[in-house]
């Protein structure tokens, strides 16, 4: 063999030895379904609640007057059930499910740092009964933040896509199945009503117990649904709301009227998309300060949201008389200035009190059974209030017929309604007997200033 020659085949037996160990240092398990794990599972949390369950009970009070110490040292009435979350921004947002958390007196939430599990107490925001989806958010140390999960745009599904179902039921450890989008969801929901398994994501990834609430994601590691249940009459059917359906409850429920109790009046669409403004409430804040549907949302005093979550938290105006925004719709640009106004200044602008939502606190110390109306706090001298003989500490229940446990329910149900235009209030009245503290349920007609 020439020189050249054996040169030659050296070589070729040194790339192909170089490139057999380079083949042979690829793990063949690491697909993208170990990927998209590996992205999102840091993001599924363990939920446990604890409820304590309320019974009817006569001589309750009889009880506590008179046999207190024994009454408090009784083992509480307790149920405690586990689920799974997932965090949805970095300050510790967590979603899940609403009939997860619904009646939960104290949420515990596991979650995983990297290392090993921290715990952390939650707080309910809100949720909301049409679309099962519910968000918390943790309480946390000044600084901390979390690995939050991407969502998929709406509409990007694929029939027979590979999909995970994640969750954490127990708290030890995250749990993967795999399986396909076997449907899409089969129709439109209708207005007002709550949806079933019609309007839900099908697959055959096993939704086990415990794992309601955690993400159903593709194989980019994006959410596109959020885990119901499983079909107990079928085999290897489970069910999860859409992506869509997730962003628009969100886009309802994380408003600043709920979030900070300050009247805004405007809808922002959520998840992955630019900032639009998809509607704009009548004779609201935002109408009057000429914000438009369709707007795009760039700047809240001087910052660019990073996202919807963000946009909600600087619309918080607390410390501020006024917000100005930057918008943009199609190539022009305006400069708009809203006068966001406490739900609670609403109120008290057409009744003349001071009104405030009930807290666990405040209930425990009345004596009711959870929120059922807003506490008078303070009566202004020869308001509404005072002349419909409205007492501090009374309870408003409802107006016009609606319960109004909320600021928000109160403020939308007043704000319209004309100087001298009667409105008609549900009250509680607390009647004392001795020590023990009831209530009088009435109604009592108020002229709004």
């Amino acid at each position: 063999m020439q020189p050249r020659t054996r040169r030659l085949t050296t070589r070729l037996v040194i790339s192909l030895w170089t490139i057999g160990a380079h083949t042979a240092e690829v793990d063949v398990r690491r697909d993208a379904a170990v990927e998209a794990v590996e992205r999102v599972m840091p993001s599924v949390v363990n939920l446990q609640t604890e409820t304590i369950m309320e019974y009817s009970d006569p001589f309750d009070q009889l009880l506590r007057e008179f046999w207190g110490p024994y009454y408090r040292r009784r083992p509480p009435n307790t149920e405690y059930s586990l689920g799974s979350g997932v965090i949805i921004h970095e300050e510790g947002y967590v979603l899940t499910n609403l009939h997860v958390v619904r009646r939960a007196n104290r949420i515990k939430v596991k979650v995983f740092d990297g290392n090993q599990f921290k715990d952390y107490e939650a707080e309910p925001i809100v949720g909301t009964t049409r679309s099962d989806v519910a968000l918390l958010k943790l309480k946390t140390k000044s600084g901390e933040s979390f690995r939050a999960v991407k969502f998929t745009p709406d509409d990007d599904l694929l029939l027979g896509e590979t999909v995970l179902a994640l969750g954490n039921p127990f708290g030890l450890g995250g749990s993967v199945s795999r399986g396909i989008l076997s449907s899409k969801n089969r129709r439109l929901p209708k207005e007002d009503e709550p949806l079933d398994y019609a309007d839900w994501l099908q697959t055959d990834a096993a939704i086990n117990p415990g794992n309601s609430g955690g993400p159903l994601i593709n194989l980019r590691g994006e959410l596109i649904g959020l885990n119901v249940a499983v079909y107990r009459e079928g085999q290897g059917i489970g069910f999860a709301i859409p992506v869509r359906q997730v962003t628009e409850a969100l886009s309802e429920i994380f408003i600043p009227e709920v979030i900070h109790s300050l009247w805004f009046g405007a809808r922002i669409k959520s998840g992955p998309y630019p900032l639009l403004v998809t509607a704009v409430e009548p004779n609201r804040p935002a109408d009057k300060a000429g914000l438009k549907v369709g707007d795009q949302i760039l700047q809240i005093n001087g910052k660019t949201p990073k996202g919807f979550i963000e946009c909600s938290e600087l619309l918080n105006v607390s410390n501020r008389p006024t917000t100005l925004l930057v918008v943009q719709k199609g190539a022009e640009q305006r400069k708009l200035t809203v006068q966001l106004m406490p739900l609670s200044k609403v109120v008290k602008d057409k009744l003349g009190s001071d009104v405030q939502e009930l807290t666990p606190e405040l209930i425990q110390a009345l004596g009711v059974k959870g929120k059922v109306g807003l506490l008078i706090a303070e009566v202004d001298k020869g308001g509404p209030a005072e002349q419909a003989k409205l007492q501090r500490g009374f309870l408003i229940t409802g107006i016009e017929g609606q319960a109004t446990a909320y600021l928000m329910t109160a403020a939308e149900l007043l704000a319209d309604k004309k100087k001298g235009e009667r409105v008609r209030l549900a009250v509680l009245v607390p009647q004392r007997t001795g020590n023990l503290v009831g209530y009088r349920q009435g109604t009592v007609d108020v002229k709004v200033r």
